[in-house]
């Protein structure tokens, strides 16, 4: 499975931004799928993960109610909603796939795409 990510940017903080992860391949759907980010001189930290099917999602403290993750399998694509953003969440998002349950552990995930920035200011 390659994975794309795209849809970062420059946005204001209170602003939103889409990011779209598409994945090439005909067993998307059975993957579950995460989002994770990293700022400069930070670890990679968990953002959200959702079920092959879409009926579950996970999400870290830090974006619960700004940020929602879904799903379009017949798109072969995951995206990541973002609202109400912050200074705090500029990073660089990646996603990630999992054959297998949605995780929270980063090292459990198969496939991992190239990153997009996402820079908020203040």
């Amino acid at each position: 499975v390659q994975l794309q990510a795209s849809g970062g940017g420059l946005v204001q903080a209170g602003g939103s931004l889409r990011l779209s992860c598409a994945a090439s391949g005909r067993t998307f759907s059975s993957y579950a799928m995460g989002w994770y980010r990293q700022a400069p001189g930070k670890e990679r930290e968990f953002v959200a993960a959702i079920s092959w099917s879409g009926d579950s999602t996970y999400y870290a403290d830090s974006v619960k109610g700004r940020f929602t993750i879904s799903r379009d399998n017949a798109k072969n694509t995951v995206y990541l909603q973002m609202n109400s953003l912050k200074p705090e969440d500029t990073a660089v998002y990646y996603c990630a796939a999992i054959l297998g349950i949605a995780t929270m552990e980063p090292y459990e995930y198969d496939y991992w795409g190239q990153g997009t920035q996402v820079t908020v200011s203040s």
